[in-house]
């Protein structure tokens, strides 16, 4: 060996039949279907975890879960989410009871929103009255996504709120909900919220003001010349260029 030059140790043989480290013989493995070996099957889901057989049931028995104290808030969880696609009035007494649960909240309402019974606004609106923090903000939500012109009034006063989350996600909803009367709050929220909250306001009346144009165009037109003003944020002061243009060529047009 030249000197500078560093000896490398041998290489390792296979043997014959088997891999390396493996017996002559033996069986090979390749984990879930790695090369030269059959796929290893699934291990067994473990029965407090299988939610299949709760998929399964009807609304009866899935509410007996969640009135179940002894039910674990994985079962509660998944009989909230098959809620969704099959519950009804019958179901939303026992749903709203756990919205202020803080771990199962939310799945709450996941089961809520899509049901057609109208309790349902009612249980949002009672529930965002007494509840706090992450809890009430996510009842915001369901009630921006259900879009409930009862609860404009209450979000108005939220736009408000000392927690900044609960004031953008109060706008937010507002701006979903949309309608003269939540224009109207959201055109006092432009004058009287500041950053943060303001960037988000400016957003939902935007929102509010697209849907405006049909019914009520001359509000409309209004808020879209406030949300040009230079106080607005860019993205807003953009959009509300374009649609002034777009007005104003339809009525030369």
């Amino acid at each position: 060996m030249q000197q500078g030059q560093t000896q490398q140790p041998p290489a390792q043989t296979t043997p014959a039949g088997g891999a390396a480290g493996q017996a002559p013989g033996g069986p090979a493995t390749g984990g879930r279907g790695g090369r030269g070996g059959a796929a290893q099957p699934m291990p067994p889901i473990p029965p407090e975890f299988d939610a299949n057989p709760i998929w399964q049931l009807n609304q009866a028995k899935l509410i007996a879960i969640l009135k179940d104290t002894g039910s674990t808030t994985f079962q509660k969880a998944i009989a909230c989410k098959r809620l969704a696609q099959i519950g009804n009035k019958e179901s939303v007494a026992p749903l709203a009871a756990l919205l202020s649960d803080s771990r199962l909240g939310h799945y709450a309402r996941f089961g809520l929103e899509p049901n057609p019974d109208p309790s349902v606004d009612e249980a949002l609106r009672s529930a965002l009255a007494r509840l706090k923090g992450r809890l009430q903000m996510g009842v915001i939500h369901s009630i921006g996504v259900r879009k409930d012109a009862k609860a404009v009034d209450a979000l108005g006063k939220l736009m408000y709120d000392q927690d900044v989350e609960i004031a953008q996600a109060a706008s937010a909803s507002l701006g979903t909900i949309g309608g003269p009367q939540a224009a109207r709050l959201l055109r006092d929220g432009l004058n009287r919220t500041k950053v943060p909250v303001l960037p988000v306001v400016a957003r939902a009346t935007l929102v509010c003001t697209e849907g405006l144009m049909g019914a009520n165009r001359a509000q409309a037109l209004e808020l879209y010349t406030l949300l040009s003003g230079p106080s607005m944020p860019k993205v807003v002061r953009q959009a509300a260029y374009r649609a002034l243009n777009a007005a104003a060529s339809k009525s030369t047009g």
